[in-house]
């Protein structure tokens, strides 16, 4: 049976998992009367709500005496190692777009490597059957993103086809209203080239997920480079530099049968395959028989940059919007996400009940805690600090390369930002249809919290990529939130006459009604300083007519913030506290004078 593996990038929402689906089901891979849950592809809750693909998965279809092995691909940069790694186990890439909305800037990041990596694309034009469609300038919208992430001529040539995912059909005119993913399927076919790999060598894979089984422990998955596995044979793994990792055996090999994982008895060079059977390899570790010294080139892992303390919940409210908040439930859920998250890491912090996580980004720490959230754990969460280290030079700090697609009008804006967050400009040019691509060298410290005013400034037209860049000099001071906050000096419930006599103060976060406690920050001050307010002052009585209902009160509707925003937001002696049902903010001490005795020994 021939074979070909293909990775598929689309932005959110242009039909990648129905598109998918289709497929299976034309290819027999579902059963006519099977019920198949929507899209998919996207299991995970988050990546359904945010349009992001997390977590990359492997599936498979089998058609006409071919086995077509198709992976999927994080899209968002804080993901980027994983993107290189998983576009290394394919051999073309089918790029798919909105008819209306034409490719997106988010998918530019991933189509840039996979272009990077000599991969030739097809272009699926989908949905389209939309009214508001418009084929022709989307397609050249397409070879101008082609044309300014320099592909070359060969690439440029690319195929295109037409399709509706919903209706489950394709065709190679712009036209095409009916029919089958026949002509799809054909160009897979004939425009992926098949694996170019060694059967006959020695077994060699490149570890590219990792996956957890309550039964089988670590679960491997890559595509095999040289060679034959069966089931029982002894294996090794090498890290990156060649240094033996550990030594066992493939207990069970699985190969992808649309969505399910199924066991077979041997795989060969160019199968995609997830292996059981060791217990300490991880990704970009190669897999391979005992003789084999030398690794398979890979992407390293990116270091972690940044790290936040995740606490157990000790405010007045702890427990009662979540069912998980003892430190032994968080310590084991942060383990279990570290067995198979390979960029994040956990240290037990000095501070008892306390751990400190380590990860790439805010927007991947920021995943996280929303999952453990919904899962009804209860936390607490520092400000995230970056990760120093002592070099030649003394301390280093993390930088990142920071690519950045602007409309030209905000450019000037973005590079003031940039440059008051200690970042150096080592790029400008045009990307063609009035955009700029800004390339920044930015200390990682200097960008915590910048993404949410990046989207602000530019009218949220604008795509940021970030890649870590290396360890260099510590770039001293980067100023912060410039203003104060307002703590409410009382618990209970907040009150309409008090919060209305607080708006002059500055923007509130909070409504009439909401539980409040001391030590909560209700508001930032419209000064640098914080300020103790009481939220839960009432009106005075002091005769009959004064005493008015407060519907007659109008207030601006609070500043609500989103878990990144918070956490953005916070200083160093400030939390976020997280459950099931809210997000708060507070200071870290919540008694008046415990904070002033803080800040004397840290002052």
């Amino acid at each position: 049976m021939s074979l070909r593996n293909v990775a598929i990038i689309a932005h959110v929402d242009h039909g990648k998992t129905t598109l998918v689906d289709q497929l299976f089901r034309q290819s027999g891979t579902f059963r006519e009367n099977q019920r198949v849950e929507e899209r998919a592809m996207d299991s995970n809750d988050l990546e359904k709500e945010r349009g992001i693909t997390i977590l990359a998965k492997c599936t498979s279809v089998e058609w006409q005496g071919h086995r077509i092995n198709i992976v999927d691909t994080p899209g968002h940069a804080d993901f980027g190692a994983e993107v290189e790694r998983i576009l290394s186990m394919v051999d073309g890439v089918i790029l798919l777009v909105d008819s209306a909305e034409g490719p997106m800037p988010q998918t530019k990041f991933v189509t840039g490597k996979a272009l990077g990596l000599g991969l030739k694309p097809i272009v699926v034009v989908n949905k389209i059957d939309r009214p508001d469609g418009r084929p022709v300038e989307v397609l050249d919208e397409v070879f101008d993103l082609f044309v300014s992430l320099d592909a070359n001529d060969e690439q440029l040539d690319f195929p295109v086809l037409y399709a509706s995912g919903r209706s489950g059909y394709a065709g190679e005119t712009d036209d095409v209203r009916e029919g089958d993913l026949t002509p799809l399927f054909k160009k897979i076919v004939s425009h992926v080239p098949s694996p170019d790999l060694d059967p006959e060598g020695e077994f060699a894979m490149l570890a590219t997920l990792l996956d957890r089984d309550s039964f089988l422990g670590r679960i491997l998955t890559g595509r095999i480079e040289s060679g034959r596995l069966e089931v029982g044979m002894p294996i090794k793994a090498l890290d990156v530099n060649g240094t033996q990792v550990e030594v066992g055996r493939a207990t069970k090999i699985f190969a992808f049968e649309g969505l399910e994982r199924v066991p077979v008895l041997h795989a060969e060079a160019g199968d995609i395959v997830a292996i059981a059977g060791l217990t300490v390899a991880t990704v970009s570790n190669t897999l391979c028989s005992p003789t084999v010294s030398t690794p398979i080139h890979a992407q390293p892992i990116d270091p972690p940059t940044l790290s936040m303390t995740f606490a157990v919940n000790d405010s007045p409210y702890a427990g009662r919007e979540g069912d998980k908040v003892q430190s032994r439930v968080i310590r084991d859920r942060l383990e279990r996400e570290a067995e198979t998250n390979v960029a994040i890491r956990i240290t037990e912090s000095a501070d008892k009940d306390a751990f400190d996580v380590a990860g790439r980004g805010e927007l991947q720490l920021g995943v996280l805690i929303e999952n453990m959230r919904r899962e009804g754990f209860e936390l607490s969460i520092s400000r995230p600090r970056v990760l120093f280290q002592q070099g030649e030079s003394g301390r280093e700090e993390p930088y990142e390369t920071v690519v950045v697609d602007v409309d030209e009008e905000f450019s000037g804006t973005v590079v003031e930002k940039m440059a008051l967050r200690k970042a150096e400009m080592t790029d400008m040019r045009q990307s063609g249809a009035g955009k700029t691509r800004l390339t920044f060298s930015a200390p990682s410290r200097g960008l915590i919290g910048y993404h949410g005013e990046f989207l602000s400034d530019t009218r949220g037209t604008g795509v940021m990529n970030r890649l870590f860049e290396k360890y260099g000099p510590y770039k001293g001071q980067i100023s912060g939130r410039q203003n104060g906050v307002l703590i409410s000096m009382e618990q209970g419930e907040a009150i309409p006459y008090a919060l209305n006599a607080l708006e002059e103060r500055g923007v509130l976060f909070v409504s009439p009604g909401e539980k409040l406690y001391e030590g909560m920050i209700i508001g930032e001050n419209a000064k640098p300083q914080d300020l103790e307010v009481n939220p839960l002052k009432s009106k005075q009585l002091t005769n009959f007519r004064a005493s008015g209902k407060d519907e007659g009160i109008r207030l601006t509707p609070p500043r609500r913030m989103t878990l990144e925003q918070a956490i953005a937001y916070i200083q160093d002696d400030e939390l976020v506290e997280v459950t099931p049902q809210n997000v708060r903010l507070r200071k870290r001490y919540l008694d008046p004078n415990a904070r002033k005795r803080a800040k004397r020994t840290d002052g």
